[in-house]
């Protein structure tokens, strides 16, 4: 509300100092002074209300959330896993049952690749997929990912095992 007061005060000025050139001689420096008191003042304000002001943080919010789907709620079913191209990506096809009591929305599927040939078994890699699948509690449905692999320059992959672990299981309530 200062400036209601400072803007007719400031058109005053203006005024006579456009009307008489004695005013205008001396009132420049004055005003000139009184603008440079006018930001120094402000400025000093603005810096201190600056440090006093610390945002506070916001309470925790304590929620109860239903317990939830576990991985031992999921089962896998008639996986397979189909060579693509390039050579190290593959199509993984299963069946997904919820055997929960809540409808499942998603899980992460980490899967790892080892090449096993005569018995000794060498990592090739990991993947890990997000499988998106909305299953009622009780009922299977099928799903399909990709996966890709390391490919090391004359490795082949020729006895393949295939070790799956169900990550994270995400349920909603319906």
């Amino acid at each position: 509300m200062l400036w209601l007061i400072a803007l007719p005060l400031g058109l005053v000025v203006v005024y006579l100092a456009a009307r008489f050139s004695r005013f205008r001689h001396w009132a420049e420096p004055i005003l000139s002074v009184a603008v440079a008191l006018g930001l120094l003042v402000a400025f000093i304000i603005w810096f201190a209300d600056r440090d006093g002001r610390t945002p506070a943080a916001p309470p925790p919010v304590e929620t109860t959330q239903p317990a939830g789907l576990t991985a031992a709620d999921v089962a896998l079913e008639g996986l397979t896993f189909e060579q693509s191209q390039p050579e190290r990506s593959f199509r993984l096809r299963g069946t997904v049952t919820n055997k929960g009591p809540k409808l499942l929305e998603y899980f992460r599927l980490a899967v790892t690749l080892e090449n096993c040939p005569d018995g000794n078994c060498e990592t090739i890699g990991n993947d890990t997929a997000l499988i998106l699948a909305r299953v009622p509690a009780g009922q299977s449905r099928s799903f399909e990912t990709f996966l890709t692999f390391p490919n090391r320059e004359g490795e082949s992959l020729t006895a393949p095992k295939w070790t799956t672990e169900i990550q994270e299981v995400r349920g909603a309530n319906r």
